[in-house]
């Protein structure tokens, strides 16, 4: 068998619980569950990759399969415990298809397509020896013929959209093969899709608008089970102690439920938590210049929006969805909203935001780009930016403040505080090699504007405070009435940058070298 009954679900799920970190989600399957054979029964889950779709994709077919006697992977997971577990299980006729899989020679969508329907109308001739084996010449007519009801666990749906030979004609073509096979048809029971790119419904007339979809913008009954749950990194942070709760949470959190929960990148935690390290894992796993590519089909209209969000302002918009029949990124909506169904971008209560360090990290570097324009020309500048820092240049580092401001670009207005954040983002961009650099930040009596922990030795803490209307002198004086320097003391040093702006002063700069007493 290919794809019906067969046990290979069984095994990977297998694997996935034999890992060394391994999460129990399988109440995923109650909540499925009550789907079957209801006028619901079409699901759609898209989340970004490595998200835990496919795991959860074997489970439930490793679960329904007449194919298999999974019992035994199932008693101690948390699905043993519901009432209704053993009603479903290894009761049902399953086709699992991982339609990301691709025939050994594939230089066309008809490779692909015909590759499934052989194998589809294998298994079914196989299981169903009853059947006379010509006279169907398609696949829901056949599957008519076998008087028995299915599940469909169909994963990675959108997989074959990726493909350079895909035309619009295939597409259309991809579309219709499902919808025939899936749509108003009796022997589906339960018809249970994964991918990246949510299905297009913006018309009555979609080809596969029987399925509801859950994507990171819309799910609130399955959100829970893709992805991890600050509760559950907490958890495996209690047997894996290598890296602490708090850097993780820094590195990957970020993601949001409906109700406001925290949602970690899976894989990037399963992968520190085993290696002992903090890593970009989960952007080293796939094409990233997506994010460049996303940004660059309307780089004016999305530049500005990018920029704040690394200067750490959330960007205020409202969103209305991306369809894989829709892949052209022509404005600043489709190009957002795209980035948060690719993960790129997190999107909760009306807000975009960078969701975490290890996405913050591929956002620098999209700045530096040919495609920013003057965006780079500042980036490119804010090595210097640094070492006049740190070598207590005040003049200098006005000079580059000024330069920035006097750009021709819009949103770097004067004398506007978020507008200044912009700026202090992008001429500080290089130092972020050398630093953790925390904005509006908790220390002494109050919130600092800016506080640079740095990531290795030689370098000092940095505290940076921005007054408008008043002296750069005023603003350390500030620094060190509420303490801002609390932070730094662990390092015996710290320079106080103070910077004012105003629309006649323009901007001045005070840089003062402190040493804590005893240090």
């Amino acid at each position: 068998m290919n794809y019906l009954n067969t046990n290979r679900p069984g095994i990977l799920f297998e694997e996935a619980l034999n890992s060394k970190i391994y999460v129990d989600k399988s109440l995923l399957i109650e909540k499925v569950s009550d789907y079957i054979k209801t006028g619901d029964k079409y699901i759609c889950i898209t989340r970004p990759r490595r998200f835990g779709k496919t795991i959860n994709a074997n489970m439930l077919a490793a679960y329904y399969t007449k194919g298999l006697d999974s019992r035994r992977l199932f008693d101690n997971l948390l699905v043993a415990q519901c009432s209704s577990c053993k009603k479903y299980m290894n009761q049902h006729n399953v086709i699992h298809i991982d339609l990301s899989e691709m025939p050994d020679i594939c230089e066309s969508y008809q490779d692909y397509i015909r590759r499934i329907r052989k194998n589809i109308y294998r298994d079914l001739y196989d299981a169903f020896p009853e059947i006379v084996k010509d006279g169907y010449d398609s696949l829901n007519d056949l599957l008519l013929a076998t008087n028995s009801s299915f599940i469909f666990i169909l994963d990675e749906w959108d997989s074959i959209f990726y493909r350079d030979f895909m035309t619009e004609g295939d597409k259309n073509e991809y579309l219709r093969f499902l919808k025939n096979l899936l749509k108003d048809q009796p022997y589906v029971e339960l018809a249970y899709m994964t991918g990246v790119l949510p299905i297009a419904k913006y018309s009555s007339g979609s080809e596969l608008n029987m399925f509801r979809e859950y994507n990171f913008m819309n799910d609130h009954k399955f959100e829970i089970f893709f992805g991890l749950t600050g509760e559950e990194v907490r958890k495996l942070c209690a047997s894996h102690q290598d890296v602490s709760y708090e850097e993780l949470k820094y590195w990957y959190d970020g993601y949001r439920t409906g109700s406001g929960r925290s949602l970690f990148n899976p894989r990037s935690v399963n992968f520190a938590l085993s290696d002992g390290i903090c890593l970009n894992y989960w952007t080293e796993t796939g094409p990233m210049n997506e994010i460049a590519d996303c940004i660059e089909h309307n780089v004016d209209e999305v530049r500005e929006d990018i920029v704040k969000m690394v200067a750490g302002i959330p960007v205020e918009t409202e969103l209305g969805g991306y369809s894989a029949a829709e892949l052209r990124l022509d404005t600043r909506d489709e190009i957002l909203s795209a980035m948060v169904v690719y993960g790129f971008l997190s999107y909760y209560d009306g807000k975009l935001t960078i969701p975490n360090h290890e996405l913050m990290e591929k956002y620098q570097k999209v700045l530096s780009r040919d495609s920013m324009g003057e965006v780079k020309e500042i980036v490119g500048r804010s090595k210097e930016m640094l070492e006049a820092t740190l070598a207590c240049n005040s003049e200098r580092v006005a000079q580059l403040l000024e330069q920035a401001h006097d750009t021709e670009i819009p949103f770097l207005m004067y004398n506007d505080e978020n507008s200044l954040s912009c700026v202090i983002t992008l001429c500080y961009l290089y130092a972020r090699k050398f630093y953790n650099i925390l904005r509006e930040e908790k220390s002494g009596k109050g919130y600092c504007d800016y506080l640079f922990l740095p990531k290795e030795s030689g370098y000092p803490p940095i505290i940076l405070e921005l007054k408008a209307g008043k002296s750069p002198g005023e603003a350390i004086e500030q620094i060190k009435a509420k303490n801002y320097l609390q932070r730094a003391e662990p390092y015996g040093k710290a320079l106080l940058v103070g910077i004012s702006y105003g629309k006649e002063k323009r901007h001045q700069c005070k840089i003062e070298k402190y040493s804590f007493p005893d240090k």
